[in-house]
């Protein structure tokens, strides 16, 4: 069977509709991970929902696969497909915020940058992630964590509403009055049941933070994960922040003849009052002598930027993730003689703490389940040369297969790789049954396939 003719989309959608034949074509199909090469039959570059409509709707009467794009990080490469169409929704980047309500209504395409540029200006923030670049909308489906976590729960935890185009090519808009089943099961349920293209959030009031990294010795890295393992559970919500390892890129804060040496790391963010900041993060300079640091007042989106820098479009990328539900010293030992094989300063790994607010929700009020997990880890590798794919996707790999045996069947879903597929329901646990029934009311002939894949 020939490929359709793309006239038909062309006349129903505003937005650019881009065709190998166009010039265009081989930046319009790029994702951010360089592993990813696709060649989908046309992107269309959405900028309004009706244009999301009359994709969804070429896509499905052409049984074509249907991938849908907002910020492109998706490390799986979801933002693309081979013989499809590409609903791209990153001209859709409006951010509206209602400073009395205290609250965001944001378009499907922008990014963190977007919405903290918008809400910082009204001394208001909502739980991101860590790179700014990263789509409002696949962050926030996946669950959504980020600095703030602790004291203001998810993104997730955060979602008021969501207009949502369907399988069927219709919008609707699910909160908790109306189409509550699908309100619940987009808050952690990845895109498996529609291409949203707003998102409401609910913001408090975040302007300025107190934080930054602190880079130690990696003789002291033990101590630094047991010390952060054990001071993060009590400390008050509003102390956000990770620990990890990183090798030191070439910055003025730190001493130039030790740019290229790996570190632990520990990055905090202090959101409380910030006369208060110091004494807050002073538990974390008494754990270890501080090589280097980059702590005091700064803009909350100065922080939630501070990374993007590592994390250029083009890089080569393969994760893998676990949640854990206590960190013990087996557990940190086996982390201590794989993170030395930290391949470049682009690749990294973080222990992100889920506790707090994260905890304070039910794990079936959501489809988020691990609201037991005090952490969600990350090995995160990434790297700018292609010819290192084999060697550096064996190190995540080892790595990974070291630490699992203290960690939990499932991951957070953002950081899963393309070849975790089978995990699907050891990532949702018992919320999976629902997610399936969900699934089957809204998409049942599986239109949004290009995922981390729910089948009906």
């Amino acid at each position: 069977m020939g490929k359709p003719s793309i006239d038909p989309l062309r006349e129903r959608v505003r937005g650019a509709v881009v065709t190998p034949d166009d010039d265009a074509y081989d930046e319009a199909r790029k994702v951010n991970n360089a592993m990813i090469d696709k060649r989908p039959v046309a992107v269309v570059r959405c900028t309004h929902a009706d244009d999301v409509m009359a994709t969804v709707d070429f896509a499905r009467q052409h049984d074509l696969a249907l991938a849908v794009r907002g910020g492109a990080h998706s490390v799986p490469g979801f933002g693309t497909c081979d013989g499809g169409v590409v609903a791209d929704l990153s001209p859709m980047r409006g951010v509206r915020v209602d400073a009395e309500r205290r609250t965001a209504r944001v378009e499907g395409g922008a990014t963190w940058s977007d919405l903290d540029a918008a809400t910082h200006a009204f001394g208001l923030a909502t739980t991101g992630g860590i790179i700014s670049t990263t789509g409002v909308g696949g962050l926030t489906l996946g669950g959504g964590i980020g600095y703030l976590a602790r004291g203001l729960g998810l993104s997730c935890d955060n979602l008021i509403s969501a207009d949502v185009v369907t399988a069927d090519g219709r919008v609707v808009v699910a909160s908790e009055d109306e189409h509550d089943d699908l309100f619940w099961a987009l808050r952690g349920g990845g895109g498996n049941f529609g291409a949203v293209t707003a998102f409401e959030f609910r913001l408090s009031p975040v302007k300025d933070i107190y934080g930054g990294p602190m880079l130690y010795e990696l003789e002291d890295a033990g101590t630094v994960l047991r010390s952060f393992r054990d001071l993060i559970g009590d400390a008050p919500w509003q102390l956000g922040g990770f620990p990890g390892f990183q090798i030191a890129p070439p910055l003025p804060f730190i001493p130039e003849d030790r740019h290229g040496d790996l570190f632990a790391l520990i990055v905090a963010c202090w959101s409380g009052p910030l006369e208060e900041g110091e004494r807050a993060l002073q538990p974390f300079h008494d754990i270890a002598p501080v090589v280097a640091e980059h702590v005091g007042v700064m803009p909350y989106p100065a922080l939630n930027s501070a990374f993007d820098a590592l994390v250029p479009p083009g890089l080569q990328h393969y994760w893998k993730a676990n949640f854990v539900t206590g960190l013990s010293d087996a557990a940190i030992e086996t982390h201590l003689r794989h993170a030395p094989g930290l391949p470049v300063v682009n690749s990294t790994i973080h222990f992100y703490p889920i506790d707090g607010a994260c905890h304070e929700v039910a794990p079936d009020a959501t489809a988020f389940a691990y609201r037991d997990a005090s952490f969600a880890v990350v090995i995160a590798g990434m790297w700018p040369d292609a010819a290192d794919n084999e060697a550096n996707t064996a190190w995540v790999r080892d790595y990974y297969e070291a630490v699992a045996p203290y960690s939990e069947e499932g991951g957070y879903i953002n950081f899963m790789a393309g070849d975790d597929q089978s995990r699907i329901k050891a990532n949702y646990r018992t919320n999976y049954d629902r997610l399936v029934e969900v699934k089957r009311a809204y998409d049942p002939g599986n239109v949004f396939h290009v995922n981390q894949n729910i089948k009906p």
